[in-house]
Order: structure tokens, then C-alpha cells, then sequence
């Protein structure tokens, strides 16, 4: 059921007459330090009154809102802070449902997260986009949803278990918690005047509210332009202080981010803190967070701390995680700031560089004090049908793992897909291999990686080559989570465990499984959609954790490799990839051959 939250209209009567004085407020905070992001400063003893969920008075003295059922909070010279927002990010990267990633995100003081559940739009369309905004409705803080964009991210070098129309997006920004266009990936498209991608782009400005962006192009001449001029408002695909630069100029505001793989906020941050632009043009988001990093190092109090770190004044990095999100969403009338009428959303903490989150507020509510969520998240009723996505076809063997060298040769020019540490990006690498018995095997640093196609139960495999894990001896690993089209990635030194691997993951409906010697050694389960698993973030953190630990005795030792390993059929994000069509090359968009022609 979702919460009703009456709007500032519906209550103003009672936010005037309390702040007023004429009745008494629910809640007020004193003995604080306040945070104006709106003005950049911070006003000693200032205190705030709180009615309806929303705050009603902000000045230096509230008590003639106080009456004998007041609540009153000391808050014992601490600071008060707006509640954070995440300006872009992926529930389901955090392999939780929408209720279990607020109850693990809601202690570290996120308050709002604007969300796009494209991935599971790649596996049950516009009905899990829409159980997913539902969820997101019962819950005690602010979840938006933005309408996925691409389903699939790049027609015709992927398929997807079902597609996202224009008709779709018009649908949906008719629903209550559809705040504006999920990142629009298909760049290509929009640059080239694809009807779709500028149909659903429209629908969304038709709608009065806001396009993502999505550009991962190095390319920023004219098809940037191009790309800018459809209609998107933000871009967090940037890596370097040049990609920051592009986007404000055009208007648009730079997303930076800090996930559990994405180290962008160092690198692009300059342009505030040496070059001096305007900070309420530059946002601070997540992109993704796996359930370990929400657990052990927080969410977006991890990415303000960050930004602190990297030499950004304390309060201008607040702005970037409140009033500046709130404000490109249109919300700055409802929340992202301590002001009359906005949403009773406020953080407690004793430090403003270190930001130690002691007491959250939601809505006017405690949900959370000292690192412990103090509220009850609700659950969706996920059918079964949503529990039941990994549809094989058959039982797989390692001769579906072959890969058949060109007649007579004894050795092949293959093309690798080279990973790079903490970036999206991969390298188009080549590798020369050996042939035996007339199918090419991975050597060194170098092993396979395949495809399986689970949406359709096809029996299809596409297989290919990467490289950069590290991983040595007998080894496999298989993933349901495969960005975006969320097939089966495999990757092993082993046929015969990259099977057996694929095959287990068939059996319990989808998550993440890690072979070694022949065994089993760690196992994630995601029965939702094969993304997801409605279990607390604290155990499927522990099971990922274990998953971690089992890549790094296969040899593993690249930093938060799972994302990595994820992300390997993402064709939208250079260079080289892996989809149920074959070898990409982003960079052309378009189909390649495994071998090289001159092999």
C-alpha cells in the first residue's frame, strides 16, 4: 500500500498557523548548528518546527511553536543537515528490492534516491518497471522512479526478455512516482534522429519533467551537440575534468559519481575546486551500489565525504547531494533543503568533513539513529512469475563452451575484451591463441567468457574472450546480473565448470556463482528477475562478500571485480563487449568477428 504523503498545499493552513504560534508543531529540534544550502551558510542556534511531515518554521527561535505534545529534540550543538539524495542510481544493482535498499540506505541519511529500474525492464518490461515503482511508493522516504529509457540499451545488437516503447513512456508519466526519463543510452539513436528515442523523449518534456542522459562517447564536437540538443538534462557517464566542462556549458548538469566500481568525482570535481564554476550546475550520485558497499561503507554520505576529501568545501558538496538534486528535478519546492514547507528530511551530525550520521530524520519522522534503521520498510508481493526469469532451454555442457578455430589453423588472432579497473570502459585487445584438438583455448591472462541467452530458453551460447581478472587454475563464474540486457555472463578457464556454473544458476532461479577446481565455492541468490533478492541487505552482503573472496582465490585482484565482471555485456559503453548477437564494438556500433581476419 502505498503512503499517502498529503502535499504542501494540503497542509499549509496548518504549517502557517504553527509557525504562527497559533498551534503547536509535532516536532522541534534545537540547540543546533543549521546547514542553509540554499544560502551556503551555517546559522548557529537556529531551530525548526515540524507539522504534518513538513517543516513549518526555520529560524532562531522556535519555542512559541512548542506545545505539551511537542517532541523536542536537543540537538547538543550538533549540525542540522538536509536528508541526502542520490540524483541517479540502480536499485537493483544493489541486488536488493526497492524496500530492502531503503531499509540499508536510510541509516547513512539518504533521504531520496531518484532510481532507474532499467534492469529489470530488460527482463519483465513495463510490469517490473511499474512492481518496482510500486514498492518504491511504500516506502518511508522519498523514492522517485524514472521511466527506463532503452529496453534494449542498443537495438539490434542485443535482445532483451522484452522492449520498452514510446507507448510505454507516455503511459507511465501518468504514474504517481514517475519523476522523468531514465538515461537515455541509445545516443546513437538520438543523434542520428531515431523516432523512438525522440518520441519517448518528448513524451517526457510533454510531461513537464526531466530527460536523463547517458552519453559515453569521448566524442564531444558535434555529436555531443547533437545529443544535447534531443532533450537530455544530465550526463554521469563523465570520467575526466574535460567531460564535466562539456556538459555544464551545454546546460546540462554533470552527474558525478562514486559506486561500488565508479571513481569519477576526483577526476571531474576540479572544475568546482580549481577551475571555480558555478557548483549548483555539478550533482553527486551513486550510479550503483552492491549491498557490501552499502553495508560496510555507506551510500551517499560515503560519495559527500568523498567529494570533501577531494578538496571540495564542505557545503558546497552538501548542495551537490540535496538543493542541487532537488532543484534539477524540479522538487526545490519539496524537499533538498531546511526551508518552510519542504519535506521534514533532516540529518543530525556532530562534523560537517567526516559526517558521522547519528539521528535521520524522515518526513518528520526518526527513522534511524546511531547506524540502526528504527522503522519497517514494506514488501511488494512479488508474484511468481517475477521469481521464475532464468529460462534456459537446456541443460548446458562444456561442448556449448567451445569455440571452433578457422579449418587448419593451429593458432588464431582473437579479439579480447580487456577490462579496466574501476572504470566502464573496456579495451578491444588482441591476443594470439592456441588451437587443440580444433577449438581455440584461452592462455594466460586470457580465458573465455560466454554468453547464455535466459530469457527465451533458446539454448543459445555466444562465446568469446576476455582478459585483465587475473584469474589462474580451474575456475569458472556465472552471473544473471549481465547489464544491461541481463542474459547469463560466464567467464572460466574451464568449459566443463563454466557449464556446470550456468546450469546451477538455471536451478535456483538467477544470482551469482563462483566454481573453482570443480566445486562450488560461493553462491548469490537472486530469485527476483534474477537481479534482485528481497532477504536484508546484511545477508546478501555476506553472501557477496563470500563471492568476492571466492574470485580472489581464483586468482583475482582487480578492485570490486563483480561490477566488472557485470558489466561485460553492456554494449552501450566502449569498447568491446559480449551480447546474444555476438562480439560488439561499441565504438562502431556494430557486430564484430571474434578472429581477426588476418589470422
Amino acid at each position: 500500500m502505498e503512503i499517502q504523503f498529503k502535499s504542501w498545499a494540503d497542509v499549509a493552513p496548518r504549517l502557517v498557523a504553527v509557525a504562527a504560534g497559533r498551534e503547536a508543531a509535532d516536532l522541534v529540534i534545537t540547540g543546533g548548528k543549521l546547514v542553509n544550502v540554499q544560502t551556503r551558510e551555517v546559522l548557529d542556534g537556529w531551530q525548526v518546527a515540524v507539522a504534518e511531515g513538513r517543516f513549518a518554521y526555520v529560524g532562531p527561535d522556535a519555542s512559541h511553536c512548542i506545545g505539551p505534545d511537542t517532541r523536542v529534540i536537543d540537538a547538543a550543538g550538533r549540525y542540522l543537515i538536509p536528508g541526502l539524495c542520490d540524483g541517479h542510481m540502480h536499485i537493483e544493482s544493489g541486488m536488493l528490492t526497492p524496500a530492502e535498499f531503503a531499509a540499508a540506505v536510510i541509516p547513512h541519511g539518504t533521504t531520496t534516491m531518484f532510481t532507474d529500474p532499467h534492469e529489470i525492464a530488460n527482463v519483465l518490461g513495463l510490469r517490473g518497471v511499474q512492481m518496482m515503482h510500486d514498492e518504491a511508493l511504500m516506502q518511508p522516504i522519498n523514492i522517485y522512479t524514472q521511466m527506463p529509457s532503452c529496453a534494449p540499451s542498443a537495438p539490434g545488437l542485443e535482445t532483451t526478455g522484452f522492449e520498452i516503447s514510446a507507448e510505454d513512456v507516455a503511459e507511465a508519466m501518468a504514474w504517481p512516482g514517475i519523476i522523468g526519463l531514465g538515461e537515455m543510452m541509445n545516443f546513437p539513436g538520438v543523434i542520428n534522429g531515431d523516432p523512438q528515442m525522440l518520441a519517448e523523449m518528448a513524451a517526457t518534456m510533454n510531461a513537464g519533467k526531466t530527460v536523463g542522459g547517458h552519453y559515453a562517447s569521448p566524442d564531444k564536437g558535434v555529436a555531443f551537440s547533437a545529443y544535447v540538443a534531443g532533450g537530455a538534462a544530465d550526463d554521469h557517464e563523465g570520467t575526466a575534468e574535460a567531460d564535466a566542462l562539456a556538459r555544464v556549458r551545454n546546460g546540462m548538469k554533470s552527474m558525478m559519481r562514486l559506486g561500488s566500481a565508479w571513481y569519477d568525482v576526483e577526476s571531474q570535481i576540479t572544475a568546482v575546486t580549481e577551475k571555480g564554476l558555478d557548483p549548483r550546475n555539478f550533482i553527486l550520485c551513486t550510479d550503483d551500489c552492491m549491498a557490501g558497499t552499502l553495508v560496510n561503507d555507506g551510500h551517499m554520505n560515503r560519495v559527500v565525504r568523498h567529494a570533501i576529501d577531494c578538496g571540495c568545501d564542505p557545503l558546497i558538496a552538501l548542495q551537490m547531494a540535496t538543493i542541487n538534486t532537488a532543484t534539477h528535478f524540479g522538487l526545490e519546492r519539496e524537499l533538498g533543503s531546511i526551508a518552510p514547507g519542504r519535506r521534514a528530511d533532516v540529518i543530525l551530525t556532530s562534523d560537517l568533513k567526516t559526517l558521522p550520521i547519528e539521528h535521520v530524520i524522515a518526513r518528520g519522522q526518526t527513522v534511524a539513529t546511531d547506524g540502526k534503521i528504527t522503522v519497517d520498510c514494506p514488501h511488494y508481493d512479488w508474484p511468481d512469475d517475477a521469481r521464475a526469469t532464468v529460462r534456459m532451454g537446456k541443460v548446458l555442457s562444456a561442448d556449448d563452451f567451445g569455440i571452433t578455430a578457422p579449418e587448419g589453423a593451429n593458432k588464431v588472432t582473437a579479439k579480447v575484451i580487456g577490462v579496466v579497473e574501476n572504470q566502464a570502459p573496456t579495451e578491444a585487445l588482441t591476443a594470439e591463441l592456441p588451437v587443440v584438438d580444433g577449438l581455440v583455448s584461452g592462455e594466460g591472462d586470457t580465458y573465455q567468457i560466454a554468453l547464455v541467452e535466459r530469457h527465451r530458453g533458446t539454448g543459445q551460447v555466444t562465446n568469446g574472450f576476455v582478459s585483465g581478472f587475473g584469474y589462474t587454475g580451474k575456475m569458472a563464474m556465472a552471473s544473471t546480473v549481465a547489464h544491461d540486457s541481463h542474459h547469463m555472463i560466464v567467464v572460466g578457464t574451464d568449459r566443463a565448470m563454466m557449464a556446470a556454473a550456468a546450469n546451477r544458476l538455471g536451478a535456483v532461479g538467477g544470482g551469482i556463482t563462483v566454481w573453482k577446481d570443480g566445486a562450488e565455492i560461493a553462491l548469490v541468490k537472486l530469485p527476483i528477475a534474477g537481479l534482485m533478492s528481497d532477504s536484508p541487505a546484511i545477508d546478501v552482503a555476506a553472501q557477496a562478500d563470500r563471492m568476492v573472496q571466492a574470485m580472489a582465490e581464483c586468482g583475482c585482484t582487480l578492485n570490486n571485480a563483480y561490477m566488472q565482471h557485470s558489466l561485460l555485456a553492456l554494449v552501450v559503453i566502449p569498447s568491446l563487449r559480449i551480447s546474444d548477437l555476438g562480439l560488439v564494438d561499441v565504438d562502431k556500433f556494430e557486430i564484430t568477428e571474434l578472429f581477426e581476419e588476418n589470422a
